[in-house]
């Protein structure tokens, strides 16, 4: 931490969040790997893109609007009202706090730090197995019919030329794996909640996978398997993920949003977009910046429910 001397303790404690939650996520993704692993599903079609057989090369994906469309708590949420898993009164406060970032705009520090410790009390007690158990049937009923199909190529494309393919994402790593396992990844790297004895204690391990976190996560997990980052490529929509995208040597903006686009037209990254349209636009809804755990994909079931009332 010496290095970081230059910094404002404030900053000093957000790096080292950063810094805790990435090593914390290169750490589950890799135990989780050591898994059985789900039988994959049918490819698609090839990419037209060149893939350079390199195992020392990996693949950083960004899951929601890059792999799947909309965000995997946005259907998380939906799976888990659908079976009475919160009380309405517990799924009110969420919509508040989901509206709120939706309006704003902006990160305030407190309210975030309001927002997890709300989401994180509602797993408070239950046990990891539960919500893995819970995620395989959501996956089948909300989310394999939403994985973006060039996105899938690409990814498919990597594991044929012998290297890795990791999501990397803000949502619960439990999540993330279930989702890499059906696709056929190597694994995932997701925001990590404390468990102790296999039971949720409400707490966070450093911080949510998001922004410069998913970097250290990449980083730290480069340095454990021995990948180049200069012959690694890294796939996202949003501008958030910047940093992911700034560490490897092949950049991809897939679906960009508005700042990524501008981005990666200013250092010329490569582009791909699989929305037309209005559903350019309108795909998807996206998680609260931030949270990383549950609060997004919970209030945005909430919304839904109550539009079809």
């Amino acid at each position: 931490m010496a290095a970081l001397g230059w910094l404002t303790p404030r900053r000093r404690s957000a790096t080292a969040r950063s810094v805790l939650a990435g090593e914390a996520a290169a750490e589950a993704g890799l135990k989780s790997t050591q898994e059985t692993p789900q039988p994959r599903e049918p490819r698609e079609e090839t990419p037209e893109f060149p893939v350079v057989g390199d195992a020392r090369a990996a693949a950083f994906f960004d899951l929601d609007n890059t792999v799947m469309q909309g965000a995997a708590l946005f259907h998380f949420g939906r799976g888990l009202y659908k079976r009475k898993f919160f009380q309405r009164r517990e799924l009110a406060r969420f919509a508040w706090q989901q509206a709120w970032f939706r309006v704003a705009g902006v990160e305030d520090p407190e309210h975030m730090q309001d927002a997890r410790d709300s989401a994180l009390s509602i797993v408070k007690g239950h046990r990891v197995a539960e919500l893995m158990s819970i995620g395989e049937e959501i996956y089948d009923e909300y989310m394999a019919d939403r994985i973006w199909p060039g996105t899938r190529a690409m990814a498919q494309a990597h594991l044929d030329a012998g290297q890795q393919v990791w999501l990397v994402t803000a949502a619960p790593v439990e999540t993330a794996t279930i989702i890499a396992r059906r696709l056929g990844l190597t694994g995932a790297l997701g925001t990590v909640a404390e468990s102790v004895d296999g039971v949720y204690t409400g707490k966070l391990v450093g911080e949510p996978l998001h922004g410069p976190a998913k970097a250290e996560a990449v980083r730290a997990l480069a340095a454990r398997e021995g990948f180049d980052l200069d012959r690694c490529a890294a796939y996202s929509d949003s501008h958030n993920d910047i940093p992911m995208l700034s560490l490897v040597g092949h950049p991809y903006a897939i679906n960009p949003d508005t700042k990524l686009r501008k981005h990666a037209r200013r250092l010329d990254w490569r582009l791909r977009d699989y929305r037309t349209g209005r559903k350019a636009a309108k795909v998807g809804i996206p998680a609260a910046a931030g949270v990383g755990a549950l609060a997004g994909g919970t209030a945005a079931a909430v919304a839904l429910h109550r539009r079809r009332r």
